[in-house]
């Protein structure tokens, strides 16, 4: 299972792309709005459990 993160829900629309790919390649995956900026407590939990929880990858669109 692979993470994608976005920092906001208007990243979807670069983000859908990548989540695309992962359905015609069969990857699952979770979507989620966490903002490092705005909330770095729970982007650092997020990272601390992804692997407890199965994912071995983690996509982030990160923009300035």
């Amino acid at each position: 299972m692979v993470g994608v993160i976005m920092g906001s829900s208007s990243d979807w629309e670069v983000m859908k792309h990548a989540v695309t790919m992962l359905e015609d390649f069969g990857v699952a995956y979770e979507a989620r709005v966490i903002s490092a900026h705005r909330m770095p407590q729970d982007m650092a939990d997020y990272g601390a459990a992804a692997h407890g929880r199965g994912l071995r990858g983690i996509c982030l669109l990160y923009t300035s």
